[in-house]
This record gives C-alpha cells, structure tokens and sequence, in this order.
C-alpha cells in the first residue's frame, strides 16, 4: 500500500527514508599537477571536522596523496575524490581515475602482508602497500564511472579513521565500507 494522508507510511518504509537521508557523498574533482595536494586537502577538512585526531589524519592524507599520485601516474584524468558520509560521518574515501583498467591493483589490496617484501631501493611499487597497511587492510579497488563525465573510471579505496568508532584491525568490509553492490555508485 502506497503511503497517504490516510495511510501514513509504515515502520519499514520509515526506516528505509532515514537511511537514506543519512548516507551522503562528498565529490571533488581533482587537477592534473595538484591531485595530491587538493586530496589531502579534503581528507584533512573532512576528518578534522568529524574530531578525529591528528596521528589518523596524518595517516589518511598519507593513503590519500599516495592514491592521487598514482592517478596522475599510472591513470588518465578526469580525477576526483569521493568521501561517503554515514551519519555526518565520513567513512570511505574513493580517489577515481578516468582509466577503467585495474590491472594488478586488487591483487597488491588484498595481498597477505606475508608475502610483503618490496625493494628497499625501488621507485615504484610500494605505494599500494602503503595503503594496504595505514588503512588497516580496509582498500579496495574496483570499476566505477565518473562523476562528471559518466565515463567508465575505476576507483581506489579506503576506509577512514572515524574517530571514537575506529577501524577493527583486519577487517575489509566493516562498517563505514560500502558493500560490493555500491561501490562505484555515486548518490
């Protein structure tokens, strides 16, 4: 039954509006030469804002400026960065690249750190595992689209620092991660 003056909706429907009302999502776009620094920038104000401390702040603009570096790196523009608030609370943060070409990305997310032994003196390749470890193991990596252009894209994700409602070490889809159905969706 469809909702009415007479009828008015039902406790399902009503829960289902309020869930709805408190998942947002925060797009900025990102430009080529100053991707890391306007990254670390919106994690920065958004994390600050939420009163999460310093240290997981430093460690999120840290994944974040690495992600963006590998957009300007290895990924094609348009860039942007996509941080999804739960309850006024930013919980994932999306850095998305217009090549839709993950290659070895999930593969190095999802690594057991005891297979981790990168070389000292390389230039490239540690940066992945970077993120892997500040954001706990809570990455990911998977197809989107653009926000602007619509265009296919992929995204590379992590969970953020939330505060008094931390990260459980270990743990790759725990809460504030969207599930596999919605990633790569912007609402």
């Amino acid at each position: 039954m469809r909702p009415t003056p007479h009828h008015p909706p039902g406790p399902a429907h009503e829960v289902h509006a309020e869930v709805h009302a408190e998942v947002g999502v925060l797009v900025t776009p990102l430009l080529p030469g100053s991707a890391c620094r306007r990254a670390r920038e919106v994690v920065r104000e958004v994390l600050r804002a939420a009163g999460v401390t310093a240290g997981e702040v430093a460690d999120a603009e840290i994944v974040v400026s690495e992600l963006a570096a590998n957009c300007e790196k290895h990924g094609r523009p348009p860039y942007e960065i996509r941080v999804l608030v739960v309850g006024g609370v930013p919980t994932w943060c999306e850095v998305v690249d217009g090549d839709p070409d993950l290659r070895w990305i999930p593969a190095v997310l999802s690594r057991p750190r005891v297979q981790d032994s990168p070389d000292a003196l390389a230039e490239d390749g540690r940066g992945l595992l970077l993120v892997r470890e500040l954001s706990q193991g809570r990455c990911d990596a998977y197809l989107t689209t653009t926000h602007a252009t619509g265009t296919p894209a992929k995204a590379v994700a992590f969970a953020l620092p939330t505060g008094d409602r931390r990260r459980r070490p270990g743990c790759a889809d725990g809460p504030g991660a969207p599930a596999p159905s919605e990633r790569g969706t912007v609402g």
